[in-house]
C-alpha cells in the first residue's frame, strides 16, 4: 500500500527507536552481568580475540582458523548459558530482545515487509487508534459471562443467554485457534448492547497478537471509503484505491454495526463486491449487526444474503443490554 513520505518515515523512525531501545537494554544487562560474573567477560573477550585473529589470517588466504573459531564459539555459548543459570539469570538473558522476533524489529523479512510493518501501515492509513485503545479494555481477559442471564430460555436459541454465550465463545476460540488452517467468517447478530462489538474486539486482539493484519471499520466508515474509491478524483482517488485494496487483502476485516448506514442500491452493490471478493481470496471477515437474519434478507440484495448465509458462521447473541445493566 502506498504511503505518503511522512507516514513511511514515521514507521521507519519507530523501528529505529525499537532497535535503539533493544540495544540499550542489552548493554545494561551485559554491564550488570559482567559485574556479577567476571568470568563471563573473560570468555567473551577470548572469543573476540580469536575472531579478530581469524579475520587477520583470512586476509592472508588461510581459512583453517574458521573451524577452530566455530568450535570455540559453540563451547563459549554453552559456558555462558551455564554461568548465567548458575547465578540465577535466565540462560538467554544476554540474547537480544525484540518487539517482533520474526523480523528482529527491522520491519522486513528478506525483501518482504513483515506482518508488523503491514499492520503499522493499517494503523496509520485507517486511523486504527480507536481499536488499539478498545482492545486494551475489551478482550477475553475482561469478558464476563456474568452479564448474561441463566434465568430464562431464549426462544430463538433454545438456551439461556449464558448457555448461549458460552457456546458462542467456544466457536470464537475455535475460529481463532484454526484461523490459519480453516477459512471461515462470522456473523455476530443480536439486540443492541449484548456484546457483539466487545466480542469482535476480543477476536481482533487475539489475532493481532498472533501476527495477523486486522482492519476494523464501522459500516459507515467502510462505505465512506468504498464511495470515495468509486467517485474520488486525482490524488485522493489514488489514496482511496490503496485503502480499498488493503480492505480486500488484509487477514481479517471487521465490519461493525452493519445496518446503521444509509442503505441504497450502491451500498448493496459495494457490500457484495467487498464480501464476495474477500471470499474469492479466502480472506476472513467478521460482521456484527443489530439486524435479524430476516432484516438482512429484506434490506440487502439476495446475493448479499446468500453469500452471508452460506459462507458465515451465524452466531446469535441473546440477552439484555449490558450497558444498561452496568448502570444499575
Amino acid at each position: 500500500m502506498a504511503l505518503k513520505n511522512y507516514q513511511y518515515n514515521k514507521i521507519l523512525r519507530e523501528y529505529d527507536t525499537r532497535q535503539l531501545k533493544n540495544k540499550h537494554t542489552l548493554d545494561i544487562r551485559t554491564e550488570e552481568v559482567y559485574r556479577v560474573i567476571p568470568e563471563l567477560k573473560e570468555i567473551d573477550d577470548a572469543v573476540v580475540t580469536c575472531a579478530v585473529e581469524s579475520a587477520r589470517l583470512l586476509l592472508t588466504g588461510d581459512d583453517k582458523p574458521l573451524s577452530a573459531l566455530r568450535k570455540m564459539t559453540e563451547e563459549a555459548s554453552g559456558k555462558r548459558a551455564a554461568l548465567l543459570v548458575k547465578h540465577g539469570y535466565p540462560f538467554d538473558y544476554l540474547q537480544p530482545t525484540y518487539h517482533c522476533p520474526d523480523c528482529k524489529d527491522t520491519g522486513y523479512i528478506g525483501n518482504e515487509k513483515c506482518h508488523c510493518f503491514k499492520q503499522a501501515i493499517v494503523d496509520i492509513v485507517y486511523s486504527q487508534s480507536n481499536i488499539k485503545t478498545a482492545i486494551m479494555r475489551e478482550n477475553f481477559n475482561t469478558f464476563s459471562c456474568d452479564y448474561y442471564s441463566e434465568d430464562y430460555v431464549d426462544p430463538s436459541t433454545k438456551m439461556s443467554p449464558r448457555e448461549n454465550i458460552k457456546k458462542v465463545l467456544e466457536v470464537c476460540w475455535n475460529y481463532i485457534n484454526h484461523f490459519d488452517e480453516e477459512y471461515n467468517n462470522l456473523l455476530l447478530y443480536g439486540n443492541t448492547g449484548v456484546g457483539k462489538t466487545f466480542l469482535a474486539n476480543c477476536i481482533a486482539k487475539e489475532l493481532l497478537d498472533r501476527a495477523h493484519t486486522v482492519i476494523y471499520l464501522t459500516a459507515f466508515q467502510l462505505f465512506d471509503i468504498l464511495e470515495k474509491n468509486k467517485f474520488g478524483k486525482g490524488e485522493d482517488s489514488f489514496e482511496f484505491q490503496n485503502q480499498f485494496d488493503y480492505i480486500l487483502d488484509c487477514d481479517l476485516l471487521i465490519i461493525d454495526d452493519l445496518g446503521t448506514e444509509l442503505n441504497n442500491s450502491f451500498i448493496n452493490v459495494q457490500l457484495y463486491l467487498c464480501i464476495n471478493e474477500r471470499f474469492l481470496r479466502q480472506k476472513s471477515t467478521i460482521i456484527s449487526t443489530n439486524l435479524s437474519l430476516d432484516n438482512i434478507n429484506t434490506l440487502y440484495s439476495e446475493r448479499v444474503f446468500s453469500r452471508i448465509a452460506s459462507n458465515y458462521s451465524l452466531l446469535k447473541i441473546a440477552g439484555e443490554d449490558i450497558r444498561l445493566k452496568k448502570l444499575f
